[in-house]
């Protein structure tokens, strides 16, 4: 799986907080669903209800009750679950995703230009790709799009057809978003 290829290919990613989202980004046009909820209990049935619908299931592993950022972790991600790769914020767990070779998305939060510099200076080179939130900063999407070659999603308070489009022309590969309302454009 070429995940350029794939995120150039599905443009819009739904990002599920629920159960009741899950069920609606399963049964969308969406072909890729970023899980930002869960617990060491549900995952793996999650992970399967994503994998029968053939779609692809991310998951945000910072936000799973009851896991750590350890290689364990990304152990059982692997072998235990259908999840095609994970998002963290920690640079220590991306690279690890890699070395189990799972989709590693590096999620970043832009709010000034400290933050700014501190991503260009500290991106890891083995993400896949780069999720930077909010997705709404046209000018933080390009900087980043030039300054790196992974893909670029942009994720966080996109709302409408206008903001994706902005996005996707700001150098975003591609969206995240929770409106379902955006998930069949």
């Amino acid at each position: 799986m070429n995940i350029k290829d794939l995120l150039e290919e599905n443009p819009v990613i739904a990002a599920v907080k629920n159960e009741e989202q899950l069920d609606l980004a399963v049964n969308s046009s969406a072909q890729i669903i970023f899980v930002l909820f869960g617990d060491v209990m549900n995952i793996k049935k999650i992970s399967e209800i994503i994998a029968s619908k053939n779609k692809i299931g991310i998951i945000h592993i910072d936000l799973v009750e009851g896991l750590t950022n350890k290689e364990v972790v990304i152990r059982f991600v692997k072998e235990e679950t259908k999840f095609d790769g994970i998002i963290s914020t920690k640079p220590q767990v991306v690279k690890l995703a890699k070395k189990y070779d799972l989709v590693a998305v590096q999620r970043v939060f832009i709010f000034d230009t400290l933050s700014l510099n501190t991503v260009k200076n500290h991106m890891i080179s083995e993400c896949d790709v780069i999720e930077v939130l909010p997705g709404i900063i046209p000018k933080v999407l390009g900087i980043i799009s030039k300054y790196s070659n992974k893909p670029v999603v942009a994720g966080g308070l996109i709302e409408t057809k206008e903001e994706v489009m902005q996005a996707l022309s700001s150098g975003a590969t591609c969206i995240s978003t929770t409106k379902k309302e955006i998930w069949d454009m």
